[in-house]
């Protein structure tokens, strides 16, 4: 969109504030309010603000950044307070002298998108994104089962029914269309896909997707979260993503003549994917919370292995094929910065591409059922088993650093370790349970 349709969209749709949308290194979404009379100043100039009070930025002395709004994102935002309409964009990040800030991940998924296309090929990705939605009493989440649903179960009395639809709704009005929403494995548990995009746009759309989920969760006086294991003994959520490359309008991952209709390039990128699984996984998996999910058993991807089909290995392809053909990286959970993510899965597939990497032979038999011998025997190693120890993996790798720079790689690995550090000397309930008598 012009800044010309956009201002007459703003003047038509009689909105009265702008929010000016950005995300932090951590994947929390932040935004600065404006009334839409500023917009015009804010699209020429840009929004100052400060960018040290935001996680991962920059320090007090460096403080002054730059939101430039991405006028391709415009959306209103499809409810109203006192019948007052807003409306949000996405906006880069920028410093005082107009050049991209480096620890923007948006940026970053950005440059590795770039690189795809310097090879020939346009990125696009698709997440299923899985969360639970609880009670809630007093504004406050309540940690306990809304229903005892399990997978497509129809709950037609129940009201996580209605947020779903109303959710549907909503981003339809935003422009995002949903493919298919569903109860999932577990109680409490739900699943939203939406339409397959440029991964950049994919992204964006799934910001929106957690933000929409959110609100109307809190509209019917629920609560949703996207916590990777917010349950003992039941399925996580994760958030699954499905990616292909296209030259043209035609997917590179497809070949009529290949084995099982499989590219070249398809085989490279899955290679690269395997390669660095474990070196990603501390962006793709990124809390402690995310390794409970990551476990055997409860349909955990654990074990770094690509199947045509079953959905036991890490990476599957699905039996779609011709412009659906794609692979399903199963890892990611929905804690994780979508932009960040998506940009290390990308490039490790990138990176499998440019050095010619060939994958191990797809494993077929159900992995779950293997015991270690036979893992070991077909090469399948597992992802880490911790957050510490996917910090060490990340901490070695070239490629992750590459990826998220300098100044995103120094601080994310800080906040993560951190993080150990914290969940390293909290007593949980468990603990006093199993020890105080001792």
């Amino acid at each position: 969109m012009t800044k010309e349709e956009v201002l007459e969209t703003i003047k038509k749709e009689k909105v009265s504030f702008i929010r000016l949308q950005f995300t932090d290194i951590n994947g929390t979404v932040k935004n600065v309010e404006i009334p839409s009379s500023e917009l015009p100043e804010v699209i020429d100039n840009g929004m100052l603000f400060d960018g040290s009070s935001v996680e991962g930025f920059v320090r007090i002395e460096e403080s002054d950044m730059y939101l430039v709004p991405d006028l391709s994102t415009l959306a209103i935002l499809p409810w109203t307070k006192d019948g007052v309409k807003s409306a949000r964009i996405i906006c880069d990040v920028y410093t005082p002298d107009g050049k991209p800030f480096e620890g923007d991940p948006r940026y970053r998924l950005k440059l590795v998108a770039k690189k795809a296309e310097e090879m020939g090929f346009k990125a696009f990705a698709g997440p299923e994104m899985e969360f639970f939605i609880v009670p809630m009493s007093d504004g406050k989440p309540i940690f306990e089962y809304l229903d005892s649903g399990s997978y497509f179960d129809l709950l037609p009395l129940s009201v996580a029914e209605r947020v779903r639809r109303d959710v549907a709704i909503a981003l339809s009005q935003m422009g995002i269309n949903i493919e298919a929403s569903h109860h999932e494995v577990a109680p409490s548990q739900h699943e939203i896909d939406f339409k397959y995009d440029e991964i950049v746009r994919t992204a964006d759309n799934a910001q929106t997707v957690k933000l929409v989920i959110k609100t109307m969760a809190i509209f019917h006086g629920l609560y949703a979260t996207f916590m990777p294991k917010p349950f003992y003994g039941v399925n996580g959520s994760g958030m699954h993503t499905h990616m292909s490359l296209f030259r043209g309008s035609e997917n590179a991952f497809y070949d009529p003549n290949g084995e099982l209709q499989l590219s070249d390039t398809l085989r490279k990128f899955v290679a690269g994917l395997l390669y660095h699984a474990r070196s990603i996984t501390a962006i793709t998996n990124p809390t402690v919370n995310s390794y409970k999910r990551l476990v055997p058993g409860y349909e955990a991807p654990v074990n770094v292995a690509w199947s045509a089909g079953n959905r036991s290995a890490l990476i599957r392809v699905p039996q779609a094929r011709g412009k659906a053909t794609r692979i399903e990286y199963r890892a990611p959970d929905p804690s994780a910065n979508v932009y960040l993510a998506f940009a290390v899965m990308l490039a490790a597939g990138l990176d499998g591409i440019e050095k010619g990497m060939t994958p191990p032979p797809p494993i077929e038999e159900n992995i779950y059922r293997m015991d270690e011998e036979k893992k070991r025997k077909h090469g399948i190693v597992s992802l880490p088993g911790s957050l510490k120890e996917a910090i060490e993996e990340a901490k070695r790798s070239e490629l992750v650093r590459e990826v998220l720079g300098e100044h995103i790689f120094e601080k994310f690995m800080e906040a993560k370790e951190r993080e150990w550090r914290e969940y390293s000397i909290v007593v949980t309930e468990w603990e006093r349970e199993k020890y105080f008598w001792v």
